[in-house]
């Protein structure tokens, strides 16, 4: 690593204002991302300021009238063992479930995984694929408005995320192809259904970071099924390309996760359980 100084504010007001004035600033919460990449020397942040020493201001998870509403610093498994979660939102409990391995999911935070937008990410998938509104200390970002492009969102220099608000849904589902090395999606793809509104959100994929499918949504609302995706496509244009897999390969992985997640969400919604 190269030298850094290292903040440990005691509030939130603190912590925003530090980064504000100081230069190279980078917040860690979970540090799943800064410090790998740190260490790596892909990043070098003259300032690090830690919000471990508010995270109990910062987590939580509770249901909220139509909404299950959790602070930005709550980890992943706390999300994947919620009882709220499973029991309103078990699509997001069960995406949670996949994010990394044990040690990542007991150390990551919802709020790091969409502030750094990473286009590998589950998170993003799901807050796209619900409509959820992220809340920060500034004001707050519908889904559709916040993810920018790779690594990239609308948060400002001194913008922290403060909690997530997840509309529930009659159905939702959440299925992913993995690299089985990192565990990150290889193509990820989130569905759901809340009254009339058709969400498709696919992660992984995209040249461009996380993405909607409209047509797999308009196809979705004459009936909610996996058979009303079958023969669609997405063109291989604008899709990433690694030793991974081609373009094309995602292009056509999207429609068959897209397929099994409307299953995984007719499941959730009959209430049979986790597999």
């Amino acid at each position: 690593m190269y030298n850094f100084a290292f903040h440990r504010p005691t509030g939130l007001r603190q912590a925003s204002n530090m980064l504000g004035k100081l230069e190279e600033a980078k917040i860690l919460a979970g540090g799943q991302t800064l410090i790998p990449t740190m260490k790596l020397r892909l990043a070098s942040p003259g300032n690090v300021v830690d919000l471990n020493a508010i995270a109990d201001e910062l987590s939580g998870i509770e249901l909220k009238g139509r909404s299950i509403v959790i602070g930005a610093m709550t980890r992943h498994a706390d999300v994947a063992n919620s009882d709220v979660v499973k029991q309103h939102l078990p699509a997001l409990a069960y995406l949670a479930g996949l994010v990394g391995d044990p040690a990542v999911r007991h150390r990551g935070t919802i709020g790091g995984s969409l502030a750094n937008n990473d286009p590998n990410a589950d998170y993003p998938a799901a807050a796209l694929g619900l409509g959820a509104t992220i809340h920060t200390t500034k004001g707050k970002y519908e889904a559709d408005n916040f993810f920018k492009g790779l690594f990239e969102t609308a948060l400002g220099a001194d913008e922290i995320i403060t909690k997530v608000s997840f509309p529930l849904a009659k159905k939702a589902g959440y299925e992913k192809f993995r690299n089985q090395a990192s565990r990150f999606a290889l193509v990820g793809v989130f569905v759901s259904k809340r009254g009339s509104e058709i969400r498709v959100a696919v992660t992984g994929a995209g040249s461009n970071g996380v993405f909607r499918v409209a047509s797999f949504e308009e196809a979705l609302k004459k009936r909610f099924a996996p058979k009303s995706l079958e023969g669609l496509t997405i063109p291989a244009t604008g899709m990433n390309s690694d030793i991974h897999g081609s373009a094309e390969y995602r292009a056509h992985l999207v429609g068959v996760m897209a397929r099994r997640a409307v299953t995984r969400a007719n499941e959730f919604a009959a209430g049979e359980g986790e597999d």
